[in-house]
């Protein structure tokens, strides 16, 4: 293979023609969704005021592949395959032995890895009908990428963004409005479930629960809505599995099968984009690579969360989901990492972490800016602050190996880029960034509000 195939994989012709579904493969299958008030496995009928019968379809399904529909592949071309990029810089600075590899998805018309759910998810809801969308953000790459997708099949979009991040990067939410989005910060007066918690908390800063709750309710109570998400579901890691598959390809063709696979965990949905297909292998017993997840001190849900029953936000009004959780009303911090801020942990990779398929570490957010600095000064592109928690552990497994004396193989996922992420580097250049390690009894007192099920 060639010097520049090496540094940089990319082959227009390996875009997968199918999302992989893990719940095929898993030890042991996870634990239903249920209905809150009856406490049984919740059916497609739970999820029609939500979902369209697509989505559902997804959702709940156990088929180990699904073809991606050819409208999608379409627009997947615009940016897929994402590149497979060695960062020989990084190495070079750390003068390690371990070859670190990313798998770059910030190239999206969005800058992020959140197109591949988006395009799909509006492609199948205009399919069976629905006119409008309204969903969360965080940080605002969801948003950005659902805003962008609507436009593209044309569906109205309304955006419920976390209060503290609509404040934190204006340009986002700009982004957002471009592509004909309506964008309102969260908690607002527009629902119920927002002016429940203004009263309550005149200056409340929001939360992706928070956001869940008003999007929700905003699209059970207008006609041809539907609710979207970004992370989280099945149907969601399910779309962004194309990225693993494809990495998978790539690190074959670069004769760099990945002994460490890094990813960032907020909801999950880019973690298990990038691992489920390596998982797949581990499983079949061809590998054993490592699968570790990366979250904040300030929102530590693998690593100090509870697994069990919970609702996806705060108001209550999901079915009830096993996963780690520090509990429904869990009010982070408003880290500059705001897609990494949900209280809960996707079913399935909560349930893989239970079963010990793989490991998380919780990371303070000085430390991650720092690592960010680093990859942007050896390898040229400045990372989502989400993305730079995989950078910063990385570095640690990479340290690791020169310090054991040993080479590997790492790949990281860059979930995106963090060109409109710079009032966050600001505040980081001028010393005004801090650490927050949200206090063990405030967590057990958010734990201990949890739904009681057996």
């Amino acid at each position: 293979m060639s010097e520049y195939k090496k540094k940089f994989v990319l082959d227009e012709e390996r875009i997968p023609k199918a999302w992989y579904n893990i719940v095929a493969d898993l030890p042991t299958p996870p634990s239903p969704p249920l209905n809150p008030a009856t406490l049984q496995p919740a059916g497609p009928d739970d999820l029609a005021p939500i979902f369209p019968p697509s989505i559902i379809a997804q959702e709940v399904s156990a088929e180990r592949y699904i073809e991606i529909p050819e409208e999608i592949h379409q627009i997947y071309r615009m940016w897929r395959p994402s590149p497979l990029i060695r960062a020989t810089g990084l190495e070079k600075a750390l003068d390690t032995p371990a070859k670190i590899f990313f798998k770059y998805e910030g190239v999206s018309p969005a800058g992020s890895h959140k197109s591949n759910t988006a395009v799909a998810q509006a492609y199948y809801n205009k399919l069976d009908g629905t006119t409008r969308l309204a969903t969360e953000t965080g940080a605002g790459q969801w948003g950005s990428a659902l805003s962008m997708a609507c436009q593209m099949f044309g569906l109205e979009c309304m955006v419920y963004m976390v209060k503290v991040s609509y404040h934190q990067k204006p340009y986002r939410r700009s982004m957002m409005q471009l592509w004909g989005a309506n964008v309102i910060p969260s908690p607002s007066d527009q629902t119920n479930a927002g002016r429940a918690v203004l009263a309550e908390d005149p200056e409340s800063l929001g939360s992706l629960g928070i956001a869940i709750s008003e999007a929700v309710e905003d699209a059970v109570t207008h006609p041809g809505s539907k609710y979207s998400l970004g992370s989280v579901t099945n149907h969601v890691l399910l779309h962004q599995t194309i990225i693993g598959e494809e990495a998978l390809l790539q690190c074959q063709d670069a004769d760099a099968y990945p002994d460490v696979i890094v990813g960032c965990v907020g909801g999950g949905s880019s973690f298990a984009g990038i691992a489920f297909p390596f998982l797949r292998e581990n499983l079949a017993g061809k590998t054993n690579t490592r699968l570790l997840a990366v979250e904040p001190t300030a929102c530590p849900t693998l690593t100090k969360g509870k697994f069990v029953y919970d609702f996806g936000d705060e108001a209550q009004s999901t079915p009830l989901f096993k996963m780690y959780s520090l509990g429904h009303d869990f009010m982070p911090a408003g880290i500059h990492a705001g897609g990494l801020r949900y209280h809960a942990m996707a079913p399935l990779i909560s349930h893989a972490y239970d079963l010990g398929l793989m490991e998380a570490v919780a990371v303070p957010q000085t430390k991650v800016f720092a690592a960010a600095q680093l990859f942007a000064q050896t390898e040229g592109i400045v990372p989502a602050p989400e993305s730079a928690h995989a950078i910063l552990t990385t570095i640690d497994e990479a340290l690791a190996a020169k310090e054991a004396g040993e080479s590997r193989n790492i790949l990281f996922n860059l979930t995106g880029h963090g060109f409109l992420d710079l009032g966050a580097y600001d505040a980081y250049l001028s010393g005004k960034l801090e650490d927050y390690d949200h206090p063990e009894e405030a967590i057990a007192a958010s734990i201990a509000r949890l739904p009681k099920v057996d």
